[in-house]
């Protein structure tokens, strides 16, 4: 996803040498960089975080994010990175880069990540669709580094047997796991023999695979592995994320133990809005951005969230998701009131400062003040 940030939070960039390229299917490759000595304080990073690449594109900057498909205990970075078409940034990137050349990258970031419990016997499900098994693969591979006792189950959807991103790899944890990862593959675009595995991965398909892969646990004869699930990791588009997430959800997993991952923007909630707002009119809303403020931005009512009524009035205002996943959007609320419909990403401690994400914010006061100026 393309960065849009406020001057103030531009990540730290530092030049890195790509030590191999590789290409994983006929749309995405794969890039692993080198970090010298004197920066690998810089580059510690969790499972699940990702770094974003800078490069000249045309008469374009090009700043895009890519999630580690490596795990904190490997020796380099490693992106997997998809080709989204001929006169793209990204086929610009595989045909103009090669091994030896440097490339800016920031330093990691994000929030997809679990706590990892070393001393107990946890099931964790992950489901991905195309590019989005980056980070879940960091994540497999940290899990089973770290947590000797947890099994994982990973339900991956692409479009065609062809199209299995880091398939290999997969195959060879798999083998290596000594039965604590399943790895079950589905196809929205190639006939398969198994019903179960044609199609997309949604709503419908969650039941199916509870039903008939998850119904039995042969570790507990009184228990489904489903009902010993811990947590659940999602990637991939935001109607997958969605259908996914709400199916984990309506079948008993509570939200906090759902996690997941957005790559593109997304204008829906996750979950369904659960409450009802009161109307407020005419809500008169001050912002800080780039240390210039603006007054008297009067929205109609408070019927929609305040990032989506500001971009449309014309303020650029830094975003990504739209969802409350990403946190490109944070602020501080300087004065008035807010609900946040999801808050995912924010930590109490910077709910106890008083910042929130705009992009799931309804207005509860008639006049809000928002900085984006957060340093």
């Amino acid at each position: 996803m393309e960065n849009q940030l406020t001057i103030a939070n531009q990540p730290q960039f530092h030049r890195l040498k790509i030590a191999k390229k590789k290409q994983l299917t006929k749309n995405a490759f794969a890039l692993e960089l080198e970090v010298p000595d004197e920066l690998k304080p810089r580059y510690s990073y969790r499972a699940g975080q990702y770094v974003t690449l800078k490069y000249p594109f045309f008469e374009k900057e090009i700043q895009n994010d890519y999630s580690f498909t490596s795990a904190p205990f490997e020796k380099n970075l490693s992106l997997a990175i998809k080709i989204n078409g001929e006169n793209s940034s990204t086929q610009f990137l595989f045909n103009n880069y090669k091994e030896g050349d440097e490339i800016s990258v920031s330093e990691p970031a994000g929030r997809f990540f679990l706590p990892y419990k070393p001393n107990e016997k946890r099931t964790v499900l992950a489901f991905a669709s195309g590019i989005g098994i980056t980070p879940i693969i960091s994540h497999i591979k940290n899990i089973l580094q770290e947590e000797g006792l947890t099994r994982i189950f990973l339900f991956y959807g692409n479009k065609s047997y062809e199209d299995i991103i880091l398939r290999d790899e997969l195959e060879d944890l798999q083998k290596k796991a000594h039965g604590r990862l399943s790895v079950y593959y589905f196809l929205s675009q190639e006939k398969v023999k198994d019903q179960l595995f044609q199609g997309r991965l949604d709503e419908k398909k969650i039941s199916l695979i509870i039903n008939q892969i998850l119904h039995l646990d042969e570790d507990d004869e009184e228990s489904t592995i489903w009902d010993s699930t811990d947590k659940v990791l999602i990637c991939g588009p935001g109607a997958m994320i969605k259908s996914v997430a709400n199916a984990c959800y309506n079948h008993g997993i509570p939200k906090k133990n759902i996690h997941f991952e957005l790559f593109q923007a997304f204008n829906e909630d996750i979950y369904p809005t659960e409450k009802e707002f009161p109307l407020i009119e005419n809500v008169n809303v001050t912002i800080q951005f780039n240390h210039i403020v603006k007054e008297g931005i009067i929205l109609k009512n408070n019927e929609r969230k305040l990032l989506q009524q500001l971009l449309d009035l014309g303020y650029k205002l830094p975003y990504s998701c739209k969802s409350g996943i990403c946190g490109s959007c944070l602020c501080y609320l300087k004065k008035g009131e807010v609900v946040m419909t999801e808050d995912e990403y924010l930590t109490e401690k910077e709910k106890q400062q008083g910042k929130i994400l705009p992009c799931v914010s309804i207005a509860m006061s008639k006049d809000v003040s928002l900085d984006f100026d957060l340093y």
